[in-house]
């Protein structure tokens, strides 16, 4: 299964650079990939009918007890042939839905979001860690924002996608809360352990509570109901697939999965039945007004949404074998009849109810296929629809101990609910492919017909998935023996339930036709309806509410932030600061534990650098001119870097020299667009308050520091790091095996942070397009001058490639000449701290860090010209590829049976040289070198050649 997902997301990957070469074609291969999964679940039939449900377990954190788990039970394999048949026939549905011109639009990103949106599902309805599933939950939230936002010119689709995304990560956030109560309440977080033992007490209360906003969220249920018929901004064929069979289903499929342990909680049964029933009543309400066929669609799905919520969530066995065939059905019907409206849009340009006119005769298969569905959305048989509705009836006519208020109450919503399907299943087909009179058209317009005849395989693929709604109506007692699999997880009852098209004259099939009529006289009825609709106004529109709300957020976090930053950098650092000092103050005035012996220093060397760290800090303070006040603040760097030594951390102090000198490069290339001066004259109050204030933080800091090691109960890991170290990552340099090793996780979340400070740095000088632009295009003239750069006109040697290009007034023949003699020498040397750094000092860091300045002397030899010279690559490619190197060195052991980021070590006889050590964490602090290295040349483009050509065109 996790083989499965990885195929999905590697096809995801793939999908822009095969609609760059096939066009939309590229959707039938991507479609194979979903297809093969659903093949995969059929071939898992035995198993799972058999009662043994295949499972796969990889460790992901052993550190963390983290692990990848999946299972494939019975609610997990209906979800997993849904999820994967759909998707790959809406896919090849979007080979001939889109056109070729398109493939410039963004349909690339749209298919790659579509595959990897199916992976991402599969991987949700699959794992058996509430923490994993929560992971593939937001995936599909972030995907689904770019497959509703797809057509990025319009204003509406744009909204729709932030609307979706906003309510989905809030519910997915709520969710995350919940889970987190119930692990560690329950002590496990694997579902199958949980629904085993699935505990009570206050905390899990809540937790379950909080999972049903998170389901109710992403379902589209009553209050969060409103993103929904928003989200039909998006193509049609989104709206099949995510909308009908995929991402609002995972909600409906979070309550099915805890159902079985939760359903006999209050709480649990009154929220799902309240909102469920509600959401199906105001979706039906709403969907018979629509005169635009996706919107009735959309408030439709609304509607079967809380249906098939409150039958999964009601706890008893005949709900959950009807709340499973709804599930099944309503994928089937309502992603037939997205896909119906997609192709009657395709070829007439419309979706007015209004305006469409005799479609039924011009498109008869099309009609067909949408009217099976039609029919199994409203509960008429011989559909599968039929089947599940009608058990739903049963049901509820036959509750154990008797009939109750609750039962009659329940009862009617159902009815009720039902009717208004009807009514609004009976207007779709009436709206898409009846013929009208022209005078009914109004104010929408002339009706309309078929302009063009569709393809062939828009009409196919939506008359397949109807098909299958009546060929599962037919095998609706061979689909019983399965859903009643996973029924029997529910308390069992006196009346035994079963799917199936023909029971019998029995009173739910009395009472379905009694909903038959009413829903038809309701049809009937239409404009009566219409009427009573506009008159009636709603007090309270959930919608409007969330505008509101996002207003009113947006205003507050304004005042709020304007309240504390008002483009002062020092009122905004000594907000920081009297925060850092004021809250463990309080503390340690409360009191604290202080250590009985403090050593002051180890020898007097310590405190001669010591003295000199604080004089240049004080004199930083009062120095008036910037570049003196970043020299002597690079002086308290290079101090700390000495105590490191004077401490016996070697490594620690390379490091440091190293990030105080870049820090020193960066600062210069800075000032350079500022004044000499700084602009400000703080007045002596003001000095004497800034003086406090930092004599005050470095108190603190000592205070806390000595206090945190006096209540220490714990013994250092830091003593055991040395045997560590040398047999986990089989080093000698502790520091290096912490960063690639013990601790690699978090290097790689740093990397990240370093990609995003690159981006923000390049985005901050890059204002504008055409700078990048510009700034390629050199490169690619540098590429094409690179051979002959090192030679002059007359054949004579340069030292630098840039001496042609320089003003002969700002060159250094000096500077230059040095330059040629160091620079291969300060590289070789970051490639020997790279390759020793696991057993002496230096490490991908560090070595990164040495070639940056390497390429910063290059620079200040021959600016932006040498630079390019140097290394003549785009920044994006090393951080981008140091990135990818550092995942896949994670990545790599899996498939060989280890946890991520597992180091191999071997010792390698090579002749005349001898043994030699390698460790594969190696890979990952090539990785980071070329992070490191992307990063500097980052710095050195943007905050050099950037400034120096904005410089020049100041000068001209």
């Amino acid at each position: 299964m996790l083989v499965l997902v990885a195929v999905h997301a590697v096809a995801g990957i793939l999908a822009p650079v095969l609609v760059r070469l096939m066009g939309a074609r590229a959707f039938v291969p991507l479609a194979a990939v979903p297809a093969f999964t659903a093949g995969y679940a059929a071939w898992q039939y035995p198993a799972i009918s058999s009662g043994r449900p295949p499972t796969e377990t990889f460790t992901w954190i052993s550190e963390l007890d983290l692990s990848l788990n999946f299972r494939m039970d019975t609610l997990a394999w209906l979800m997993t042939l849904i999820v994967s048949a759909v998707g790959a026939l809406v896919l090849l549905y979007c080979a001939h839905y889109f056109d070729d011109r398109e493939r410039g639009k963004g349909l690339g990103l749209f298919a790659g979001s579509l595959t990897a949106f199916a992976g991402a599902m599969l991987g949700l309805v699959t794992t058996d860690d509430m923490l994993l599933l929560y992971v593939f939950w937001e995936i599909t939230t972030i995907l689904s924002y770019l497959l509703i936002g797809y057509v990025m010119t319009s204003k509406a689709s744009i909204a729709a996608a932030k609307q979706a995304l906003l309510v989905t990560t809030f519910g997915g956030l709520a969710m995350l809360v919940g889970i987190v109560m119930i692990g560690e309440t329950q002590d496990t977080y694997l579902i199958s352990e949980l629904l085993a033992n699935p505990g009570s007490g206050p905390w899990i209360t809540g937790g379950v509570v909080l999972l049903i906003v998170g389901a109710v969220s992403k379902s589209a249920l009553v209050p969060f109901h409103f993103w929904l018929p928003g989200a039909m901004a998006a193509p049609t064929p989104v709206s099949a697939y995510l909308h009908a069979a995929a991402m609002v289903k995972a909600g409906v499929y979070l309550v099915a999965r805890f159902a079985p342990a939760y359903a006999d909680l209050a709480v649990w049964r009154y929220l799902v039945i309240i909102l469920g029933g509600y959401t199906m009543l105001l979706g039906g309400y709403r969907a018979l007004r629509q005169y635009d066929l996706k919107l009735l669609l959309a408030y439709g799905t609304v509607s079967q949404l809380g249906f098939i919520t409150l039958l999964v969530g009601f706890g008893t066995q005949g709900m959950a074998m009807a709340g499973l065939g709804l599930l099944l059905s309503h994928s089937l019907f309502k992603s037939c009849l997205f896909l119906t409206v997609g192709t009657v849009e395709h070829a007439t340009g419309t979706r007015d109810v209004r305006r469409l006119s005799g479609i039924g005769r011009r498109m008869p298969w099309l009609t067909a296929g949408a009217i099976l569905a039609a029919l199994s959305m409203a509960g008429v048989g011989p559909v599968l629809g039929f089947a599940a509705k009608e058990t739903a009836i049963d049901a509820l006519l036959h509750p154990d101990g008797g009939w109750e208020t609750f039962d009659v109450v329940v009862l009617l919503l159902v009815a009720l609910g039902s009717v208004l399907t009807f009514g609004y299943s009976a207007r779709f087909v009436w709206g898409a492919f009846a013929r009208k009179d022209p005078v009914l058209a109004g104010d929408a317009g002339q009706v309309t017909t078929v302009s063009h005849p569709p393809e062939r395989l828009l009409v196919a693929v939506p008359g397949v998935l109807g098909l299958a709604g009546l060929v599962a109506g037919l095998a609706s007692p061979l689909l019983e023996v399965e859903f009643a699999r996973y029924a029997s997880a529910y308390p069992v009852t006196d009346h035994e339930p079963h799917l199936a098209l023909w029971s019998g004259f029995v009173p739910a099939l009395g009472v379905s036709a009694l909903i038959w009529v009413l829903g038809s006289l309701l049809f009937l009825g239409s404009a009566p309806v219409a009427h009573l609709q506009r008159r009636l106004q709603v007090p309270l529109d959930a919608g409007r509410v969330y505008q509101q709300l996002v207003r009113g957020v947006d205003r507050l976090a304004l005042e709020v932030t304007g309240g504390f930053q008002r483009g002062s950098l020092p009122t905004l650092l000594a907000i920081i600061l009297v925060v850092l000092v004021t809250l463990p103050t309080v503390q340690l005035v409360r009191g604290v534990t202080w250590p009985d012996d403090i050593t002051w220093f180890d020898r007097p060397a310590q405190v001669g650098v010591g003295v000199v760290v604080v004089f240049a800090a004080i004199a930083a303070t009062r120095a008036r001119r910037r570049l003196r006040a970043v020299f002597l603040v690079s002086v308290t760097g290079y101090g700390t870097a000495m105590l490191f030594l004077l401490h016996g951390a070697p490594d620690l102090a390379l490091t440091q020299v190293l990030v105080e000198t870049v820090t020193l490069v960066v600062f210069v290339l800075v000032i350079r667009r500022l004044s000499g001066r700084f602009p400000d004259d703080p007045s002596v109050l003001t000095r004497r308050l800034r003086a406090v204030l930092g004599v005050a933080v470095g108190a603190v800091v000592a205070a806390v520091a000595m206090t945190a090691v006096a209540v220490r109960s714990q013994e250092p890991s830091a003593r055991s790091l040395i045997e560590t170290a040398k047999e986990y990552g089989g080093g000698d340099n502790i520091v290096n095996v912490i960063l690639v090793d013990v601790r690699a996780w978090d290097t790689m979340g740093e990397l990240s942070v370093v990609l995003a400070a690159a981006t923000g740095v390049t985005s901050l000088i890059f204002l504008k397009q055409d700078a990048v632009v510009r700034a390629r295009r050199a490169l690619r003239q540098t590429w094409r001058n690179r051979s002959t750069a090192a030679t002059e006109e007359s054949g004579g040697q340069r030292w630098i490639a840039a001496a042609q290009e320089l003003d002969p007034s700002r060159r250094s023949t000096i500077f230059e000449v040095v330059t040629r003699l160091v620079f291969h020498t300060i590289v070789l040397w970051s490639v020997y701290l790279l390759f020793s750094g696991h057993n002496s000092p230096g490490g991908g860091f560090a070595a990164g860090l040495v070639a940056g300045l390497a390429l910063a002397l290059r620079y200040l030899a021959g600016r932006g010209y040498e630079l390019r010279v140097a290394l003549p690559v785009m920044p994006g490619l090393l951080l981008g590829g140091g990135l990818f190197l550092a995942a896949a060195s994670a990545i790599l052991p899996m498939f060989f049976g280890s946890p991520p980021l597992r180091t191999w070590i071997f010792d390698v006889p090579i002749p005349i040289i001898g043994d030699v050590h390698v460790v594969t964490s190696l890979l990952f602090d090539l990785g980071v070198y070329l992070v490191v290295v992307g990063l500097m040349l980052d710095i050195l483009r943007s905050l050099g050649s950037s400034l120096d050509e904005q410089i020049a065109q100041e000068g001209e």
